[in-house]
């Protein structure tokens, strides 16, 4: 049988240094808006470092989801918000915005992106 060797056992840094050199992305918080810019009931589209983001206010807790519908591309945030779920405006199709799913196949969703509230500041993490 043959023996098992670690990869890393007696290396001189090499395989170390390659894993250093890995970029793993991280998220960043960022400011998108005040609280009282988006009522109840209502969406904003913001663009944190240049993504656009359907933010929503449902009875006061927010949300964020990717502006770019699955179907066609459409602008989600454009579009009118019902109870939890956001119609894009260019083809009717519907998406909770508590989960990114679609409305008639939950199994298709769109990004969303974490949400905290300080203050009157809304941070959104992508």
């Amino acid at each position: 049988m043959a023996e098992q060797r670690d990869p890393g056992a007696g290396s001189d840094g090499a395989v170390e240094a390659a894993f250093d050199a890995i970029a793993v992305p991280m998220s960043a918080r960022i400011k998108v808006a005040n609280v009282s810019d988006v009522p109840e009931g209502e969406v904003r589209v913001v663009e944190p470092a240049g993504k656009a983001l359907a933010l929503v206010n449902v009875d006061g807790a927010f949300f964020a989801l990717d502006n770019r519908c699955l179907h066609r591309g459409g602008p989600i945030g454009e579009g009118e918000l019902d109870g939890t779920f956001l119609t894009c405006p260019w083809h009717g199709w519907r998406w909770d915005v508590k989960t990114g799913a679609h409305a008639n196949n939950p199994g298709v969703k769109v990004a969303c992106y974490p949400v905290t509230i300080d203050g009157d500041a809304v941070y959104v993490d992508i």
